[in-house]
C-alpha cells in the first residue's frame, strides 16, 4: 500500500473506500491487553460508541472487527484506520493549514505518535504504558481535518480524545482546549476508568501525551540529571559522582531517560528492564551503553566500573526485584555495598495493567496471567512489591540512599502491605522521601521547573541557535545579580544547555528542555520570538513545559508532596493554572485527571504557546509565563515554604502589579497547645 500525503491525512476519516484492514503491525511494541470486564450490555454500548464515527453503510463491515478488538485487546483502537504515513513531526510549512498555530499543533501531535518517540504507537500511547494521545484512530483523523480547516476565529474543543468540534471564538482565544479524564470524583476509581476507557468515553492522557507536548525522553533526561546531581549533593555530599552506583528500573517511555542521565552526570547507572524491546530501543539510540542478561556479569561489571570510576549505563534484562535481591546477597557474602543511590521508575501508577511486572513470572507469562486471571496477577504484584521493598530496606539500612521517583512506587507498596511506613510522618510521607520532598520541591519553590521549546522548522540548525540564545540569556541574568540558591540552579542549566548538542538528546522533534524560573522563561521566550521575527530562526517555535512543574500539577504523592498545610490533596492550583493560561495568550491548554502517579491521584495541566515573531506573541509570552510560574510560587508560599516566600517577595518587587496574600508565621507555637488544652 502506498504512503499517503499530509494533504490526504487532513481530508478527514477515509471512507470511500475504507482503507484495508491490515490489523496490528507485529513489528512494533504493543500496549498490554486491557481487562475492563464489561457486561454484555456494556460491550454493546462500547461498539455503538465506536460506530458513531462512521456512516451506517460501513457498520456491517466495521462492527465485527471492532467487536473482535474489544474482546481481544480490551479496547477499540480501530487498527484499520492507523494511517499509512511516515509518522513524524514534519516542518510546519508542509501542513495544509489556514493558520500557523493549527499547523504547530499538528507538528506536536505527529511527534507524540512518531514510532521513535511513542511507546505503543498503534495504540496511540506516547509513554507511561497508557498515556494516550487519542482513544482511537478515528479521533486522530478528525482532529487533523479540523486543524487543517481551522481559522483564527475558531477553537477546537477536545473531550478526552474526542474532538467535539470547531466552535466560534476570536484570535485571542486558545486554538485548542483539551480536557482528559474529567470524571466526577466519586466515580474516578481505577475500575471505573477501565470501564469508561473501554466504552470510549474518557481517556488517560498522562501529562504531555494527551496535551500534545511530549518531546521524547529528553524531557525527563534533564529532570533526572538534576535529581541525581542534587541527590549526590544531599545524600553523599559530592559534586562529582564518578564511581558511584545508581540502581533503578525501567527503560520505557519516560524511564528510558535514566540511562542517558547516568551518562550525563558521569555515574554508573544500572537499570533493570523486563521488556527486551525497550532495552534494544535505548541501546540503538545510543542512550544505553551495555546490556546483560546475567546477574553474575552485572555484579562483575559494577565492581569493575566502581574500581575504574567509569561512566556507564548498564541495562540488566531481567526483573528489578532479582537485581535488588542479588545486591543484598552480595553484601551479605562480601560486605561490599555495591549501590550508593537507588530509585524506581516502573509504571506503578498502572501496576495491574502492565505497568509493573511481578518477579515470580517471566515477561511473557506475566502478560498471559494479566489477561487470563487479573486477580491472581494483582496478588503476585503485591507479593513482588513486598519483596522489592524488603531488599531495598536491607540495603538502605547499610547506607544506600533511596527515593521514590513520583511513579506511585511507595504508594502501591504501602497498599501491598510492604514496610514503607514513616513513623510519626504526615499523610504524604513514607519511609523514603519522594524526590519532590527532598530535591525538586526546593527547586520548584524557587520558581524553577521544566521549560521547553520545539523548533517547528524541524531544522537542527534552528535548535542550535535557540540553545545559544538560552545559554546567553541565563548568563546575562546571573550577571545582573541573583541569590546564591538561584545562581546554582542557573549554573546547572547553563552547563546542561552548553553540552546539550554533544549529548545527542533529540528524539523526534527538534526540541530542548531546561529548568528555569519566571525571569529566565520570559527572557528566553522573548529572545527566541525576536529571533523568529528577524529570520535568525526560520520558523515559529512552540514553547511549553512539562505538567510536572511549579504550578501545573496538584499531586499529593509527587509535585505537592512537600506542602504540609493540609492542601496537598486540593487541586485549585492546577485548575486555576489551566484557566489563567487560557485567557493570557496560550495557543492551547489542557487539563488532565491522572499523570505520573495515576488515575484519580492527581490533577494537572499544561499549555502550548506559538512564538511566531509577532509583537502579540511576545506580549502573550510575558503575560502568560508570569502567571504560569507565580501562581504556583504563591500557593507554595501560602503553605509555609520559605523559599517560595522569598521568591514571591522578590517577584512582587520587580512587578508592582503583582500583589500576593502572604502568610504570617506562628512565632510562639505554645499558643496552639494552650488554645486546644482541655479546660
Amino acid at each position: 500500500m502506498m504512503m499517503i500525503s499530509l494533504q490526504e491525512l487532513c481530508a478527514g476519516i477515509p471512507l470511500h473506500p475504507l482503507p484495508p484492514n491490515r490489523g496490528r503491525d507485529e513489528g512494533v511494541p504493543h500496549a498490554p491487553i486491557r481487562t475492563p470486564q464489561l457486561s454484555a450490555e456494556e460491550e454493546k454500548l462500547a461498539l455503538e460508541n465506536a460506530l458513531r464515527y462512521f456512516p451506517p453503510e460501513h457498520h456491517s463491515t466495521l462492527a465485527p472487527e471492532f467487536a473482535e478488538e474489544l474482546r481481544q485487546y480490551g479496547h477499540i483502537y480501530m487498527y484499520r484506520f492507523c494511517p499509512k504515513i511516515h509518522m513524524r513531526a514534519y516542518p510546519i510549512s508542509e501542513y495544509p493549514c489556514k493558520t500557523q498555530k493549527a499547523a504547530a499543533v499538528m507538528h506536536m501531535i505527529m511527534n507524540n505518535l512518531d514510532p521513535a518517540v511513542a511507546q505503543f504507537p498503534q495504540e496511540l500511547v506516547t509513554y507511561g504504558g497508557n498515556g494516550q494521545v487519542f482513544s482511537n484512530w478515528a479521533q486522530f483523523w478528525l482532529v487533523m481535518h479540523y486543524l487543517s480547516a481551522m481559522t483564527e476565529d475558531q477553537t477546537l474543543v477536545m473531550y478526552s480524545g474526542h474532538p467535539l468540534g470547531l466552535f466560534p471564538s476570536h484570535p485571542g482565544a486558545p486554538r485548542v482546549v483539551i480536557t482528559n479524564g474529567m470524571v466526577i470524583p466519586n466515580y474516578s476509581s481505577r475500575k471505573d476508568y477501565e470501564k469508561m476507557f473501554a466504552l470510549g468515553v474518557t481517556m488517560y492522557g498522562q501529562m504531555t501525551a494527551g496535551s500534545y507536548c511530549y518531546i521524547g525522553p529528553q524531557g525527563i533526561v534533564h529532570g533526572t540529571v538534576l535529581t541525581v546531581l542534587n541527590a549526590g549533593r544531599r545524600y553523599l555530599g559530592l559534586e562529582d559522582l564518578a564511581g558511584k552506583v545508581f540502581v533503578t528500573s525501567g527503560l520505557g517511555g519516560m524511564s528510558g531517560a535514566q540511562a542517558k542521565a547516568a551518562a550525563v552526570v558521569g555515574c554508573i547507572g544500572v537499570i533493570a528492564e523486563v521488556d527486551e524491546n525497550a532495552l534494544v530501543k535505548r541501546h540503538k539510540q545510543g542512550w544505553l551503553m551495555e546490556i546483560t542478561k546475567s546477574l553474575d556479569e552485572c555484579m562483575q561489571r559494577i565492581r569493575k566500573a566502581r574500581r575504574d570510576k567509569e561512566t556507564l549505563s548498564l541495562g540488566y534484562h531481567g526483573n528489578i526485584v532479582d537485581l535488588w535481591e542479588r545486591l543484598v546477597e552480595e553484601y551479605e557474602k562480601t560486605g561490599d555495598l555495591l549501590v550508593d543511590l537507588g530509585s524506581d521508575q516502573t509504571s506503578c501508577h498502572n501496576p495491574f495493567s502492565g505497568g509493573y511486572y511481578p518477579v515470580q513470572l517471566s515477561f511473557t507469562e506475566a502478560n498471559e496471567v494479566l489477561c487470563r486471571d487479573p486477580q491472581v496477577f494483582r496478588k503476585l504484584v503485591h507479593e513482588s512489591l513486598c519483596r522489592q521493598v524488603s531488599a531495598i530496606n536491607k540495603l538502605s539500612d547499610k547506607g544506600m540512599f533511596f527515593w521514590d521517583y513520583g511513579n506511585a512506587f511507595l504508594l502501591e507498596a504501602q497498599r501491598a502491605g510492604a514496610d514503607v511506613e514513616c513513623k510519626g510522618g504526615r499523610g504524604t510521607e513514607f519511609r523514603y522521601p519522594s524526590y519532590v520532598q527532598h530535591i525538586m520541591g526546593d527547586i520548584f519553590s524557587l520558581g524553577f521547573g521544566p521549560f521547553r521549546w520545539v523548533c517547528t522548522s524541524a531544522d537542527p540548525s534552528d535548535l542550535k541557535v535557540t540553545d545559544q540564545i538560552a545559554g546567553d540569556v541565563m548568563e546575562d541574568i546571573i550577571a545582573q545579580g541573583v541569590s546564591d540558591a538561584v545562581k546554582k540552579q542557573y549554573k546547572d542549566n547553563i552547563r546542561w544547555i552548553r553540552e546539550a548538542g554533544e549529548h545527542k538528546l533529540v528524539v523526534g522533534s527538534q526540541a530542548r528542555i531546561l529548568y528555569s524560573d519566571q525571569k529566565g522563561r520570559i527572557s528566553i521566550a522573548v529572545a527566541i520570538n525576536r529571533a523568529v521575527a528577524s529570520g535568525q530562526v526560520k520558523a515559529p517555535v512552540v514553547i511549553s513545559r512539562d505538567h510536572h512543574d511549579v504550578s501545573g500539577t496538584d499531586s499529593p504523592y509527587r509535585e505537592t508532596s512537600n506542602i504540609y498545610d493540609g492542601s496537598a490533596f486540593c487541586a485549585d492550583m492546577a485548575v486555576q493554572n489551566f484557566v489563567g493560561d487560557s485567557f493570557r495568550g496560550a495557543t492551547w491548554v489542557a487539563l488532565h485527571n491522572g499523570g505520573g502517579v495515576g488515575w484519580g491521584e492527581v490533577i494537572n495541566g499544561g499549555f502550548g504557546l506559538v512564538l511566531d515573531g509577532s509583537p502579540e506573541a511576545e506580549q502573550n509570552a510575558r503575560t502568560m509565563l508570569s502567571w504560569d510560574v507565580s501562581n504556583g510560587v504563591a500557593r507554595r508560599c501560602w503553605s509555609g515554604n520559605r523559599n517560595a516566600y522569598d521568591t514571591i517577595i522578590r517577584t512582587m518587587e520587580e512587578d508592582r502589579s503583582l500583589r500576593v496574600t502572604l502568610p504570617y508565621d506562628i512565632k510562639d507555637r505554645t499558643v496552639l497547645d494552650a488554645a486546644l488544652r482541655d479546660k
